[in-house]
């Protein structure tokens, strides 16, 4: 999809297609990238601190919170600011996490410092998404959330391998100033190439206004509908990654690092499965991709329950149906997106952090149940993402008909 040809601003300027999803790729990557590179660093600053291993954990656990609570703020705050100063906003914030975590000497210092830092790195996720719909139509901008969304596989994948070695070589400092210093490419990056894409409004920046956006927000059937879809699409995944490790580290006794290489082919369905929206969403439509993308992600998860007997004798009976369950949910997710902000484009940033927040939240509340019900088996995980699985689908439907209705 991407191409050399401009895309029209509001103000009348051009941008090159390829150079604008470029700039929202490596916005919207850093935040995922910064909350994966630390993980492997965890140990080493647990040592380093003297503290104990719940302490340490809360440097990943409250900056998840933090990303949920930001995302509900970058949005309505670029309806009325812009997507620019506020992306810009936010990678400065990103800035200042990274050097409080840097040069941190305490634990309770490092903490503050992760969720000033993922506080910052959420706003590319929200942007993104606002800034595309303020360029694309409906259906066009299912494909280029594909992409952005791709980043968000990428940087993760990519992340714990990079700060194992940094950790290595260098002590877990270093994870943060090649955090802080990517934030410096990027923020160079949108304030050098990154124009404004909104069309100016008479509106003013309020509380009680970005409230007012989310009650109207909420009121819409179809939004509730495609945003916990994408709520449960996510819970699918969380609940894979909560309970996976420990059904094959603790359970089939598999060593680490083969869950890390097995893991790469899941990552790799995903995103097969945003490159298959890039080309072909626009041709078969958002509702098609969305209810298509569902219905595989069910078919997944059925096999996979059925699977459970064989995980004993290969693992690949894990992965194989996750792999199609990632494909189809790379196919659903984008489009689901594009909808989420489609039904009220004159409050796409407001929708976008809204749709981000109840998904994550969905997500974490489902992953802290499937993960805190291990019985020595794999059943729990399979049993819980054939739920949300099953949720999904019915969200699905339920907003497609009231789109429609």
């Amino acid at each position: 999809m991407a191409s050399r040809t401009p895309v029209a601003l509001a103000d009348g300027t051009k941008i090159e297609e390829w150079r604008l999803l470029l700039i929202l790729v490596v916005s919207t990557g850093i935040g995922p990238f910064s909350m994966q590179i630390f993980l492997p660093a965890l140990p080493a600053i647990q040592s380093g601190f003297a503290v104990s291993a719940a302490t340490a954990q809360l440097a990943f656990s409250l900056s998840a919170l933090a990303m949920a609570v930001a995302t509900l703020i970058y949005g309505p705050l670029s309806d009325r600011l812009g997507r620019r100063p506020a992306l810009i906003a936010g990678l400065v914030i990103f800035l200042a996490g990274s050097l409080i975590c840097a040069f941190a000497n305490s634990i309770e210092l490092l903490i503050l410092g992760r969720v000033v830092q993922a506080a910052g790195g959420c706003a590319g996720m929200v942007l993104g998404r606002a800034i595309v719909r303020d360029l694309y139509d409906r259906e066009r901008s299912a494909a280029a959330i594909a992409y952005i969304t791709m980043a968000m596989v990428v940087a993760p994948m990519l992340a714990p391998a990079i700060g194992g070695v940094l950790t290595d070589l260098f002590d877990w400092p270093a994870v943060f100033l090649l955090g802080g210093a990517l934030g410096v490419l990027v923020l160079i990056a949108v304030r050098g190439h990154l124009p404004e894409t909104l069309v100016p409004r008479d509106r003013p920046t309020t509380f009680s206004v970005m409230l007012g956006d989310f009650k109207t927000l909420i009121r819409l059937p179809a939004f509730l509908g495609f945003a916990f879809q994408g709520g449960f699409s996510m819970a699918v995944f969380f609940s894979f990654l909560a309970a996976a490790p420990y059904v094959m580290i603790t359970v089939l006794e598999r060593p680490p690092s083969e869950y890390g290489l097995m893991f790469i082919v899941v990552s790799a369905a995903f995103m097969a499965g945003n490159f298959t929206t890039a080309r072909l969403g626009r041709r078969l439509g958002i509702d098609r991709m969305v209810l298509g993308g569902s219905a595989g992600t069910l078919f997944g998860a059925c096999v996979l329950l059925l699977l459970v007997p064989a995980v004993y004798i290969t693992p690949w009976a894990l992965f194989l149906p996750m792999m199609l369950i990632a494909f189809t949910q790379g196919v659903s997710m984008p489009n689901s997106l594009a909808a989420v902000i489609s039904l009220r484009p004159d409050l796409a940033g407001a929708a976008s952090g809204l749709a981000g927040f109840l998904q994550m939240g969905t997500a974490a509340l489902v992953a802290q149940i499937i993960g805190s019900i291990q019985s020595g088996s794999p059943y729990p995980m399979a049993i819980g993402m054939l739920v949300s699985a099953a949720l999904m689908m019915l969200s699905a439907v339920y907003a497609i008909g009231r789109t429609r209705g």
